[in-house]
């Protein structure tokens, strides 16, 4: 896709009104403002990730499919070309960490829920570049996918908590019915259960299930933040001789509560001005509460009344008055009543308000109460307007009276969220306003089929015809199909690319139901937005920061492929100059060699390779080369930050995707079906820290490393360094540490096993990496056991053979080549996503159209590109469900203009 360097190429608009002296010896001018305010704008600019899902929620054994866009609102500089994509499971532990590549911006790949990895839960997606580590991570694209489980988990359940602590103490009650996988309750059934926040315990007890598997567990516990922060974990009996069946619920809304917060439209509640003051109220799972009341004054007098709008956010006029104080008196849904205190009012203020913004001007108002306006009468103000890191707009005024009305040209400003600040002559930010600006209209993408209704298995011509402001649109497109019998889904949630690209995208914290501002908007949607803008955070850069010359520290530069970079040093530490180096793929037949610079460093540019492939730098090409250490620089990434998206988390996975996870049980069960073979080679032997004492305790592994894994290492703590999954090695230290607690200031190092024996850091280099038969990394230690005795933070356990068949004696050359070599570094980098495309059935004869055709993703293109007439056509083949058939598309032109649209029709 050819970008041209558009975007939003306006000019600034300076405007000034009529001025008498402004003359000051605190002032700032204008132009000051506005040239390092775009200073900062054209230094940093801003990407956006956002990944296309083919489907919302998926099972494991499904393979999730997906496209990834980047955004920016410039395109004359060199955009990453790299993004990453992370999966981590419902404990914020790292799963998997993909590395796609971009293609005029765009790229795709796929991930495959492997039932030996992935279990039911609540899945979090995290995509970024390495130019947005240098910024908040606020503003990487963060999804939560439930995924559920047909084919390992044989504990089914429904959940429900009580609130029985009346406000006062910890006592909640969970209210549980198990089944079977087969829906079949598991009645009269013994369990132990134990309530636990990390290693410290709450609660814990025994019990039965009723005769349809039901049971209440009452939770007693001290501290009400400790019980919210731990998870009820239970042990089932399965009958007979198998093992106990497991389960774990977090207890995050197992109490209730509600946090409401006032937010004054402009920042301040000042006295004698009228204007909005928005409210926010959310409950204990991050979400929205119904609320209503009303506002009364110190003495009881009602001044306001209110009722939340959506979500638990909206808004009411006040006038506060000098000296006054004002409580909220709320009621919420479940009847609960609480009393909450707005911001105390300020003598004197100024503030930028909204007045319209549905017409074809945004119309703002500076307005001043009385005691500010007399004692800042004839000053200097500016205002600032920027949007998607554009200055769209700056004015300069003098203080004539105590209100001003501005007109604002929509035609300026981008699609988005415009940030509406107002400084004193000083340069200093009096207040601030966030409203959103709808100016360039989405791409319209049209959708039409051959036919209004179809078979089962036939075939589907779908055509494309996009559009924008009436000219044809040449872009990139995905292309999703799903039965929606089998997969339903509220549209409103979904996280799509106009919510995030721009709303959820330029926004702190947690937007409950984004599409629901994009999906058919209306003026009640659009109020709805308004609130959501007055109580949301926004802080991309601090104008305080800007006006003292304080910029963002730049750690990482837009990647453009991937790179591996380190030193040569001679063993005594001294650079080696101009020293070669040669990097080797076996596996694609590729070599590159390099130089190293007056520092001894080197780099290798423009690598390609998949993820898992081994790479080899060796220096055995120089002079006296048995003397030289090649150090490779580590991969850096960042620290696994809370989200407050674990709102979207699902807590009955099983009865939220009921028929979903239904037609997964049956695809699985006709699908999966191996012929028998017969087995001649011998099976490697399984490892697991259930057969050793001192770490039986330990719960299941977060990753496992298989033998393979660690093929080609000569040494294995340097291995490990890449190896280990969720930890980060501290060369100084020369220590191991879980990474989201080191990113984070923590410094408990990681406790190692080798064989059920605790070990130090240095004691594994006695162990030949070749005798490893696996690895366990355990993240936590939930009940303690491990961690009370050693006072580590995660262990990894490491096991050897067992028994080493004896040998001839070994040659000096053989044991010369066990020895690690410091010239050959043997690395398994992260690499590209390994490529795969989608299957497309073709049912044209009688016996392709006999096989059964269960799917629920009937058809996924992520590479659907519209020429110069902007349209494209599409062919694939209807499944065997019958009813509706979803098509979502999504999409960027060649100028970065954006759209989504959904299509139905029926399979009869």
């Amino acid at each position: 896709m050819n970008r041209i360097v558009k975007l939003f190429s306006y000019s600034i608009f300076i405007y000034c009104f009529p001025l008498q002296s402004l003359a000051q010896a605190d002032s700032v001018p204008i132009n000051t403002v506005v040239e390092k305010t775009q200073k900062l704008l054209e230094a940093y600019p801003i990407e956006k990730v956002h990944l296309h899902f083919d489907k919302p929620y998926y099972a494991v054994g499904d393979t999730l499919w997906f496209k990834t866009y980047l955004a920016s609102n410039m395109y004359n500089y060199d955009l990453s070309k790299l993004v990453y994509v992370e999966v981590m499971n419902g404990k914020d532990s790292l799963m998997q960490t993909l590395r796609i590549p971009l293609k005029d911006n765009v790229g795709e790949g796929h991930l495959v829920f492997d039932q030996e990895w992935y279990t039911q839960g609540n899945y979090r997606f995290r995509a970024y570049t390495k130019w947005m580590v240098n910024f908040d991570q606020d503003y990487f694209f963060n999804k939560i996918v439930p995924v559920g489980d047909v084919l390992n988990n044989n504990l089914h359940y429904t959940v429900t908590f009580n609130d029985v602590s009346k406000g006062k103490n910890a006592r909640a009650q969970a209210v549980i019915q198990f089944k079977d996988r087969e829906g079949k309750p598991l009645g009269n059934r013994k369990l132990t259960w134990a309530a636990v926040a990390g290693w410290e315990p709450i609660d814990d007890g025994k019990g039965q299930t009723d005769v349809m598997g039901n049971i209440v567990i009452n939770m007693n516990g001290k501290d009400r933040e400790l019980l919210k922060k731990g998870n009820l974990h239970v042990s089932l009996e399965s009958g007979g001789s198998a093992p106990p069946m497991m389960g774990s619920f977090p207890l995050r809304t197992a109490l209730w509560d509600a946090d409401v917060q006032f937010f004054a439209e402009g920042g301040d509640l000042i006295a004698g001005l009228s204007k909005k003051v928005a409210f926010k109220a959310v409950g204990s799972d991050g979400r929205g509460l119904s609320v209503k009341g009303n506002v009364v004054d110190q003495s009881g007098t009602e001044v306001a009344t209110l009722e939340d709008i959506h979500k638990g956010m909206g808004y009411f006029m006040l006038a506060p008055q000098a000296g006054n104080t004002y409580t909220a008196n709320l009621t919420f849904k479940n009847g609960e009543i609480r009393s909450y205190p707005l911001p105390a009012v300020i003598d004197q203020g100024i503030s930028v308000t909204v007045l319209k913004s549905d017409t074809a001007q945004l119309q703002l108002a500076i307005v001043a109460n009385e005691r500010f306006f007399n004692a800042n009468k004839g000053k200097a103000f500016y205002l600032i307007v920027q949007s998607n890191g554009i200055l769209c707009y700056a004015a300069q005024a003098a203080l004539r009276s105590d209100a001003v009305v501005v007109n604002l040209p929509k035609e300026r400003f981008p699609t988005g969220i415009a940030q509406l600040t107002l400084f004193n002559s000083a340069g200093q930010p009096m207040s601030e306003r966030l409203t959103f600006v709808e100016n360039i209209k989405p791409l319209n993408i049209s959708v039409s089929t051959d036919q209004s209704e179809y078979t089962a298995k036939q075939q589907v011509k779908l055509m494309l015809d996009v559009s924008h402001n009436g000219e044809p649109a040449a872009g990139s497109y995905s292309v999703a199909v799903v039965d929606e019998t089998k997969v339903p889904h509220d549209e409103n949630k979904e996280t799509t690319i106009l919510s995030n690209l721009l709303l959820t995208s330029d926004l702190k914290g947690y937007v409950e139901d984004p599409h629901y501002y994009f999906n058919q908007p209306d003026d009640a949607k659009q109020e709805a937005l308004d609130a959501l803008l007055l109580t949301q955070g926004y802080r991309r850069f601090s104008y305080e920061d800007i006006m003292a010359d304080q910029y963002p520290p730049v750690h990482f530069f837009p990647e453009q492929g991937i790179e591996i970079s380190g030193v040569l040093r001679m063993n005594n530490g001294k650079p080696v100059v101009n020293g070669g180096l040669l990097l080797s793929i076996p596996d694609r037949s590729f070599r590159k060699d390099t130089y190293t610079d007056e520092n001894g460093r080197f780099v290798f540019k423009d690598l390609v390779f998949t993820d898992s492939a081994r790479v080899t730098i060796n220096a055995r090409g120089n002079d006296n080369y048995r003397n030289m250490v090649i150090n490779v620089d580590p991969t850096q990434f960042p620290g696994i930050d809370p989200t407050p998206y674990r709102g979207n988390d699902l807590l009955n996975i099983d009865q939220a995707l009921a028929t979903y996870l239904d037609n997964s049980r049956n695809e699985y069960r006709t699908s999966i079906l191996l012929e028998e073979v017969e087995v001649t080679a011998t099976s490697r032997p399984k490892f697991s820290h259930k057969e050793y004492p001192a770490i039986s305790g330990l719960g299941m592994a977060d990753h496992q490393i298989s033998a393979d894994r660690l093929k080609g290492c000569n040494n294995l703590i340097m291995c490990l360094q890449t190896a280990l999954t969720g930890i980060t090695y501290d060369a100084q230290s020369q220590l191991f540490f879980i990474t989201r607690d080191y990113n984070a200031g923590g410094r408990i190092p990681v406790q190692f096993f080798v064989n059920g024996m605790a070990m130090d850091v240095p004691s594994l280099n006695g162990i030949m990496p070749s005798e490893v038969e696996g690895i366990e990394i355990f993240l936590r230690d939930e009940l303690g056991t491990v961690s009370r005795m050693y006072q580590n933070n995660g262990v990894v356990s490491i096991y050897t053979a067992k028994k080493v068949e004896k040998g001839p004696r070994m040659s000096l050359s053989e044991i010369e080549a066990l020895l690690p070599k410091s010239n050959i570094v043997d690395l398994t980098p992260l690499g590209y996503a390994k490529e795969r495309k989608f299957y497309v059935p073709k049912y044209d004869t009688p016996e392709r159209r006999a096989v059964n055709d269960i799917r629920s993703t009937v058809y996924w293109n992520p590479t659907v590109t519209t020429g110069e007439d902007g349209q494209a056509q599409l062919d694939y083949y209807n499944a065997d469900g019958k009813g509706s058939y979803r098509v979502v598309v999504e999409g960027i032109d060649a100028h970065g203009n954006i759209g989504r649209t959904v299509y139905r029709y029926n399979v009869k």
